[in-house]
């Protein structure tokens, strides 16, 4: 089976090159090629011999990410990539006044089922590869300014694809790559302890944000099946333990939706939950995507915000980006469905 080299990492790629008999320097030369130069066929790399390129044709692949539709707003580009024959992936481009910033998928669908989200539908199809996930980065990138921040937030559980999502990262902070820095790298999860505490012990100094969306177990399962998997007190400890490794502070993900989760008593819970914590609250109005679930309008919004900073917890209401073209995650993709 050809080698598929987008996703090997440089002691990996040295082992292949010297596999080839092929001097040192070359392991240099290719690894900018793909993660520098984001070469998507070997013919374009012009300083390896035509020998050596032949030979990695014959031998490896780069991973395929074909650019099947794109839609254009005056803050975001999204972006549908096909893998392989059938076979979808979503990315978004955002545009800030500080810089560009993509949002990539690390599966191809997702298993976590959250009711408010586009991206389970379907279920989960597959793992990425940290060579797809790179593609999604590199493919974004001939279209526009350098991208200087990544968020892992698209289709999938990244946690649920640990080893690749982590291979991903050391890629594309590498200094020979791209080298994006490690705290311009966001990676979310809906609450995945093990792999939580897993990542704390490893002290990236990444920002993890935590998807919570309620402040009480119940509602909490009414929206998030890991709920019943993983309690609320549970996350918040595996959270602490994680500030408490790599001094970051956490981001919790709150969706608002309309007559769920977004009172002034639900506020009130969420500070005390996180009261003490290292952390920082970033809602997030919601989409029309998925379900009967309506957005909060932007008054009750700004009163949800208002009673988490009385009571002393950082918080941002995040800009809404793309949303008429179906910027939110997975939907896109589900009309391919």
């Amino acid at each position: 089976m050809n080698t598929d080299i987008l996703s090997l990492l440089p002691n990996e790629l040295q082992s292949f090159i010297q596999d080839l008999n092929q001097p040192a320097y070359r392991t240099n030369q290719l690894f900018d090629w793909l993660h520098k130069r984001g070469a998507t066929d070997f013919s374009q790399m012009q300083t390896l011999p035509k020998p050596l390129r032949e030979m990695l044709a014959e031998r490896a692949y780069i991973t395929p990410c074909t650019l099947a539709q794109k839609q254009t707003a005056s803050s975001a580009e999204k972006y549908l990539f096909e893998l392989e024959a059938g076979i979808f992936i979503e990315a978004v481009r955002m545009r800030y006044t500080h810089g560009d910033s993509i949002c990539i998928s690390t599966q191809v669908g997702c298993r976590m089922g959250c009711a408010f989200c586009a991206s389970s539908e379907g279920g989960l199809v597959r793992n990425l590869t940290a060579g797809e996930m790179c593609a999604q980065v590199y493919a974004a990138s001939q279209s526009g300014q350098r991208v200087s921040s990544i968020v892992m937030m698209g289709c999938g559980e990244p946690l649920d694809n640990f080893d690749a999502s982590l291979r991903f990262i050391e890629l594309i902070t590498h200094e020979k790559g791209i080298n994006i820095g490690s705290r311009h790298i966001t990676l979310s999860t809906c609450g995945l302890i093990p792999e939580m505490r897993r990542l704390a012990d490893m002290k990236l100094q990444i920002t993890l944000a935590v998807s919570l969306h309620a402040p009480s177990d119940d509602i909490r399962r009414t929206i998030m099946p890991i709920a019943t998997q993983y309690p609320i007190h549970e996350i918040l400890d595996a959270c602490h333990y994680y500030a408490e490794k790599t001094h970051r502070r956490i981001t919790f993900e709150y969706a608002l939706i309309a007559d769920v989760n977004d009172h002034a008593a639900h506020a009130v819970a969420l500070a005390a939950r996180l009261k003490g914590m290292l952390c920082h609250v970033n809602l997030i109005p919601i989409n029309n995507g998925k379900g009967s679930f309506s957005p909060t309008p932007r008054e009750n919004a700004l009163a949800f915000a208002a009673e988490l900073e009385q009571r002393r917890i950082p918080v941002t209401i995040r800009r809404s980006l793309g949303g008429e073209i179906s910027a939110a995650c997975g939907q896109l993709r589900a009309k391919k469905l």
